[in-house]
């Protein structure tokens, strides 16, 4: 059974995260699959746009509970290659050749919050809940960084990487993670708006309107793959520290971490 699922309408294609049993949560396959459908669709010349949205009513919760079982028993240098692939996953939505919508049709967290980032266009529903929720783990949203930062700029990125509080698609839209933020009825025909925009535009002006806004702004293929090593290389380190590991069994455990004070 796979995890994803890609449908084609003209020259659009959309890339559909379908794990709605545990709310499109990433797991390693999940994150292989991505990662190949994207490499699929940038080599398809038919294609000339990407959606990225979630099947049911979340967008993605972020890591799987077995995942996150895994990641707390293994060791620092499996959670390095680990968040490595990971890290693959969000340099190639980001660097991806062609334009990409985030269709955001429901809540985001963690690495959920980390594929919004990574698409040119974002648009999500004013109900959907984010959060970077990682500190209450223990942990850090490393390997998303710099693509959260890019899109929200460091001054909400350190509060909201410090609190990891959970705000609203309203709020997304006011810091910049969202480009837009409609009901729920509106989202396809927001979307739609977009594509339309799109497809006036030439192909190859368009990779290069892209790469040029990246470039200026300092993000290069280059500089993320540098930053993937030592942003993995921090994770695992973190997983596999006492903090990281009573954050996770806390989380696992269901119980409060021997930090949080009532």
């Amino acid at each position: 059974m796979t995890a994803t699922r890609i449908e084609r309408n003209g020259s659009a294609a959309t890339l559909v995260i379908d794990r709605p049993q545990v709310h499109n949560a990433f797991d390693d396959s999940l994150i292989a699959e991505l990662t190949d459908a994207l490499l699929e669709l940038e080599r398809d010349d038919s294609v000339r746009t990407v959606v990225l949205t979630g099947e049911g009513k979340t967008f993605s919760a972020g890591a799987d509970l077995n995942w996150m079982r895994g990641m707390a028993s293994a060791s620092e240098e499996e959670n390095r290659e680990d968040s490595l692939r990971l890290a693959k996953l969000m340099r190639t939505l980001n660097f991806l050749s062609k334009p990409t919508i985030a269709r955001v049709n429901g809540s985001a967290y963690g690495g959920g919050v980390g594929l919004v980032a990574c698409c040119d266009i974002a648009i999500g529903t004013s109900d959907a809940k984010f959060s970077l929720s990682e500190v209450k783990l223990g942990l850090v949203p490393a390997v998303i960084s710099p693509y959260v930062v890019a899109s929200i700029g460091p001054t909400y990125a350190r509060q909201l990487f410090l609190t990891a509080e959970v705000f609203d698609g309203g709020e997304a839209e006011r810091i910049g993670l969202l480009h837009r933020c409609v009901g729920a009825a509106m989202l396809d025909e927001a979307v739609d708006r977009q594509l339309h925009w799109l497809m006036k535009g030439g192909p190859e002006a368009q990779r290069e309107a892209k790469a040029l806004a990246l470039r200026m702004a300092g993000l290069t293929r280059e500089d993320a793959e540098r930053r993937d090593i030592e942003n993995a290389a921090l994770i695992a380190r973190l997983r596999v520290s006492p903090e990281g590991q009573e954050g996770l069994g806390a989380f696992l455990d269901k119980r409060p971490a021997n930090w949080v004070k009532s």
